[in-house]
């Protein structure tokens, strides 16, 4: 068909088009519906299967980790009952409240068992931490430099936790071999159960909103 003679056809009288019309105008509606079905409904299903293809990546990346972890449980298991172990076995070298004062002399005595004179012996505020709490005590003590060694190797060796920090040894007279050792004593205890719960208590109390 001539350009002319399709620009006289009659919309509105489409029986009697020629054959050639006919197809060629079906064939225009039918891209026509095939476009509007593909923006307006396979778009859209395309997009979300794009979407749920990438969920399913996830959602094995997931699956995978999972699946170690589960194998692999046993094993963390048995870490997990190690480290409580080792925790409690460290715990049990933290003293309760009622044992303090017993530490604190236990300190005294190894000092005055090898000799030293207190200058000081001052226990500090204590300080408390999520499940223990530190005691400092300040101590100035006097003595000759072998037996000060012999001092902070026994703090060293006692059943409790005890260790010396900022320590100075000061000798004001050269021809005296008295030294003085100022130095803070830190000990620990654990916090009973009330103890925890009350920290847990002022913790959940400044999280709450105001």
């Amino acid at each position: 068909m001539t350009w002319d003679e399709i620009k006289r056809l009659n919309p509105r009288d489409m029986g009697v088009w020629p054959w050639p019309a006919k197809a060629g105008a079906l064939l225009i509606l039918l891209l026509l519906l095939c476009g509007a079905a593909a923006y307006f409904g396979w778009m859209p299903q395309y997009d979300e299967l794009e979407t749920k293809q990438k969920q399913e990546i996830t959602l094995r990346d997931e699956f995978s980790k999972k699946a170690a972890q589960a194998i692999n449980l046993d094993l963390y298991v048995q870490q997990l009952k190690e480290v409580e172990q080792q925790f409690g076995a460290l715990l049990r070298q933290l003293p309760s409240k009622s044992e303090m004062d017993s530490l604190l002399s236990d300190i005294n005595q190894a000092g005055q068992g090898r000799g030293l004179q207190f200058e000081m012996f001052k226990p500090s505020v204590e300080r408390q931490q999520d499940f223990y709490a530190e005691l400092p005590v300040d101590i100035k003590v006097t003595g000759n430099y072998h037996d000060i060694g012999a001092f902070a190797s026994d703090v060293s060796q006692l059943s409790r936790i005890v260790t010396l920090n900022e320590v100075a040894i000061t000798n004001k007279d050269p021809k005296d071999l008295t030294l003085t050792m100022e130095a803070v004593a830190k000990t620990f205890r654990y916090l009973d159960d009330e103890e925890v719960a009350k920290q847990r208590r002022a913790k959940d109390a400044q999280k709450a909103p105001k």
